[in-house]
């Protein structure tokens, strides 16, 4: 029957043997794979019964709820942070100088302190060979009811201006 097709009987043998031989690799290749998930699954279900495994997915559960908690947890220190950081000073100036005309040199200076929505306060120490006076001045939305001394309005107009970096004036 193949002489009447033109298929010689031998290349046939041939072709099949290889064909044979090619499944014969992919069953071996199989039954390495088999094998190696049969070592993970046994490896997974260490212990006689399914009660091991059930245990082991309870644990997990377990700890997911740890988790959970911890979350939860660091979820309330962050909303505490950014309470605590819009009242936090965020703008400062600090502008040195000589109080008295050349009689105690540049060792005077005024510090501003203020947040976001410009409240604060100015401290202010002057000196001079007698000693060393320190006064503090509340800022309210950019404003004191105090009077301030020129120093003082130049370093408030500084740290109102200023937007994220100490100023040295």
């Amino acid at each position: 029957m193949f002489n009447k097709w033109g298929i010689n009987q031998e290349f046939l043998l041939l072709a099949i043997l290889g064909i044979m031989l090619i499944l014969l690799v992919f069953c071996m290749v199989m039954v390495i794979q088999y094998n190696r998930l049969n070592e993970r699954y046994r490896e997974f279900m260490r212990g006689n019964s399914g009660k091991s495994l059930e245990e082991r997915i309870l644990q997990r559960f377990h700890e997911m709820d740890g988790i959970k908690d911890k979350i939860s947890d660091l979820a309330d220190r962050i909303k505490a942070l950014e309470e605590s950081r819009d009242t936090s000073f965020k703008k400062m100036a600090i502008h040195r100088y000589d109080a008295f005309n050349e009689m105690g040199g540049k060792l005077s200076y005024s510090v501003c302190l203020l947040n976001d929505v410009n409240d604060g306060f100015i401290m202010t120490s002057m000196h001079n060979r007698d000693g060393c006076y320190t006064y503090v001045k509340e800022i309210i939305k950019g404003n004191t009811f105090v009077l301030l001394s020129d120093e003082e309005k130049a370093v408030l107009e500084e740290t109102i201006n200023n937007s994220d970096t100490i100023q040295l004036m």
